[in-house]
């Protein structure tokens, strides 16, 4: 729940992650999750399957959307939350191969193992949240991860009357329920000696309605046993042939085929090289195979981005259908901010169309400056000198000298410190317990079925600072009462921000 309450703050901000994966998903100490890995959402507009020999938007969790090349959207995340709910329930991903290839054909086409068959201990209303957000079709999936959490919440709660059923597309008749058993009619015998007397009219027409039927039965359940027979073919072995002659092959056998284009370093151009189903699988007429046919080796070559501003870069990529991805900004003293300093691969190596290049990208270097014993006011004038800015989060430690009440006691980084650009410095500041001024808010927060993250800042001066964050759980009161202080007493300003964004502000007088 807490994985998609971080997805629904991206989404709502216009941001699709597009690489949700339990690699990409942090668990702090204290049991807090984050969502990490913002770089593909940050910079890449289409989805890569490869680079190179190595998977690009990790194919065991991305959607079929993602695996056909098509753009993804917020149900795209919402299916990456479905595998990796998936995996944690069963201890392992629903599709698996021997290459990227056969993994996202499966995506496209093949459904997971039966999470019961796996962990039969999973109640069927978590199952049914989890399959709901792997459907293949992303119309049939939650359409936001709020959606999904709150289904997560009822099956939690067992409140499963109240969930939405799965709305699948295709055959849903019962193909494997009981036959319809036959009844038998009886006749009863009064003797040895019943008389025998001629069958009346309805006699007769019941007896010839039952014979049609019959003969209807056994008509129509011959044709159907002949047309399973006949409809029935063995997928050939398509790996090798051309594509044209895999083509003819396919429709001989009355089979439809779907050509998937990629590049491939050593398999000459136009041949198949995977096939989906395998060869020897049975199929009936008309179903279709996923061909997999080599467009051969790229033959692109990576530009160079050396010396370029990541904008000048990004253009210049897009042109070669390449696209930036930004993996690090380090201290350089001896280049301007925003410089590009390396890249991966390097200028000249073959790439194709979809690829990624990263980037490390100069920060320009800053010293930090000695703020110890200064004011905040002071230490916020000295850090703009130095190009740097002040954490609005501050650090107390409790000290009974008045003297120091207010002064900066610690810093990080440490004075002398080589930083990039704008970085933002944390400080600890002395307080006199006695001499805080505090005030008790009532705050005002939402109905939610997710946990509510709350942050409140006062505004000293032109600047905001945090004094206070919490979280609260779906059943929490929504008017909580909490505690603010601040070093100086009087009236002031201040905001309450809920999942980071900022609900509405106020008055209040601190004493």
């Amino acid at each position: 729940i807490r994985i998609l309450s971080a997805l629904q703050h991206a989404h709502q901000r216009g941001i699709i992650h597009r690489d949700i994966k339990p690699q990409n998903i942090l668990i702090a100490e204290d049991g807090h999750v984050k969502v990490a890995d913002f770089g593909i959402a940050r910079m890449a507009n289409t989805a890569t399957l490869t680079k190179g020999d190595n998977v690009m938007g990790s194919v065991h969790y991305f959607s079929p959307e993602q695996a056909s090349g098509q753009p993804a959207g917020v149900t795209s995340d919402i299916y990456s939350a479905g595998v990796t709910l998936y995996e944690m329930l069963t201890g392992r991903v629903p599709f698996d191969g021997d290459s990227p290839v056969a993994i996202a054909m499966q995506h496209l086409h093949a459904q997971p193992a039966p999470i019961e068959s796996i962990a039969p201990g999973v109640p069927q209303a978590i199952i049914h949240v989890c399959m709901m957000a792997m459907e293949k079709n992303p119309k049939y999936r939650y359409q936001s991860a709020t959606e999904m959490a709150a289904e997560l919440r009822m099956a939690l709660e067992g409140r499963t009357d109240q969930m939405r059923p799965r709305l699948v597309t295709g055959d849903t008749a019962n193909q494997g329920g009981a036959r319809p058993q036959r009844h038998h009619a009886v006749r009863q015998h009064t003797g040895e000696q019943q008389s025998r007397k001629k069958p009346s009219r309805t006699t007769v027409l019941v007896t010839a309605v039952v014979a049609l039927a019959a003969l209807l039965g056994i008509y129509f359940g011959a044709r159907s046993i002949i047309n399973r027979v006949v409809n029935v073919v063995t997928v050939p072995y398509f790996i090798t042939m051309d594509e044209a002659a895999a083509e003819r092959t396919a429709q001989r056998q009355g089979l439809n085929v779907e050509i998937v284009e990629i590049n491939h370093p050593t398999v000459a151009e136009g041949t198949v090289f995977l096939q989906s189903p395998e060869a020897d699988a049975t199929l009936r007429r008309g179903d279709t195979v996923i061909l997999t046919v080599s467009t051969g080796p790229a033959t692109l070559q990576v530009p160079s981005v050396l010396g370029a501003t990541t904008a000048d870069a990004i253009s210049a990529l897009a042109t070669y259908g390449l696209t930036l991805s930004v993996t690090e900004r380090v201290v350089s003293a001896s280049t301007a901010a925003d410089l590009i300093l390396t890249q991966t691969p390097e200028a000249g190596s073959p790439c194709a169309k979809g690829d990624i290049i990263e980037v490390t990208v100069s920060g320009g270097a800053s010293a930090v400056p000695n703020l110890t014993g200064m004011t905040v006011a002071e230490a916020q004038d000295a850090l703009a000198t130095a190009q740097l800015s002040l954490l609005p989060t501050l650090q107390y430690e409790e000290t009974e000298d008045p003297a120091l009440h207010g002064r900066v006691a610690a810093q990080l980084p440490a004075a002398d410190t080589q930083v990039i650009l704008n970085s933002s410095v944390q400080l600890t500041l002395y307080q006199v317990p006695s001499m805080m001024h505090t005030a008790t808010l009532t705050l005002d927060l939402p109905e939610s079925d997710t946990l509510l993250s709350v942050r409140i800042t006062l505004m000293i001066g032109e600047s905001e600072y945090t004094v206070y964050q919490g979280e609260f759980t779906a059943n929490a009161s929504r008017h909580p009462e909490v505690e603010i202080r601040a070093q100086d007493a009087g009236e002031y300003t201040y905001r309450v921000y809920i999942g980071g964004e900022m609900k509405y502000k106020q008055q209040v007088v601190l004493e």
